[in-house]
């Protein structure tokens, strides 16, 4: 099976989506093609690295992660595919691939080369469907592209940790439908650096003491129905392995989410202290 995902800033709203997928079915028609958001924030390289991070391992070996965000090419951005973990990722190098590659080492990165060999009005989504669709059919890297080693980074979101190892300061990288808070903190960082001792998580106004196992464990007592502890903090490592603060059961309409009631937004500090 040949699978092509798509991760964009595109929305539903407009055609771009459909058409994509019309370009690459009419040149790969045995492609399943499976959408993973298209509803990134725009240019958001950093939104974008978490979401393709937290969903390619769902995949099989082998799959294509087409990345359209902010992906146009120019001066500072070049095009790039690289095999990493047995996928293959195309986009900008813009940052969006730097989460992946500080966990593991990829296996081959080029900075894609076959813009002259297209139409002349050839669209940026027209490169990286041409190279998505190649490698799917099982195509070489080194066909469409000149091998690099070093991508972009993005830098100034980085979990950094205090002098004395007291303490993790970390930043939201991501704001989920529920209105739950990703932290850029990973529970490995979290038990390295912790090494058993207690902690608080600084949320005002009052911090939070116990990383739970999952959301449902907040409900502490077997007294009360689960019903009564809508709209508890709490904290959660989530599947993807982050810090995550929410609300038990949370809806902005009824009992609020953690980004509303706790006033925390997008690139906002949040820092764990170990004693």
């Amino acid at each position: 099976m040949s699978i092509i995902t798509l991760t964009t800033d595109y929305g539903l709203k407009d055609h771009f989506v459909g058409a994509l997928k019309g370009k690459i079915i009419s040149e790969f028609p045995d492609a399943k093609v499976i959408d993973i958001s298209h509803n990134i924030d725009p240019f958001n390289a950093s939104e974008a690295s978490y979401i393709i991070q937290a969903a390619y391992k769902s995949f099989p070996n082998g799959t294509v992660h087409l990345i359209g965000v902010d992906a146009e090419r120019n001066s500072e951005n070049e095009h790039i595919a690289m095999q990493w973990n047995d996928h293959f990722f195309v986009c900008a190098d813009n940052g969006i691939l730097s989460m992946l590659t500080q966990h593991i080492v990829p296996q081959k990165i080029v900075a894609i080369n076959i813009h002259d060999r297209l139409s002349r009005d050839a669209t940026d989504m027209d490169v990286f469907k041409t190279v998505a669709c190649h490698l799917a059919k099982g195509g070489s890297l080194s066909v469409i592209g000149k091998e690099i080693t070093t991508l972009k980074q993005i830098t100034d979101l980085q979990p950094i940790v205090s002098k004395d190892g007291n303490s993790i300061r970390g930043n939201v990288i991501y704001i989920d439908h529920f209105g739950n808070i990703v932290i850029n903190i990973t529970k490995k960082q979290f038990v390295e650096l912790g090494k058993g001792r207690p902690y608080e998580i600084d949320i005002k106004p009052r911090p939070l003491k116990t990383i739970l196992p999952n959301y449902s464990s907040v409900a502490i007592s077997n007294k009360f129905p689960i019903k009564n502890y809508e709209g508890e903090k709490l904290a959660i490592f989530n599947e993807a392995g982050y810090l995550e603060i929410a609300i038990f059961r949370s809806n902005a309409a009824t009992v609020g989410t953690a980004t509303s009631l706790l006033g925390i937004g997008y690139r906002d500090t949040i820092t764990i202290k170990f004693k």
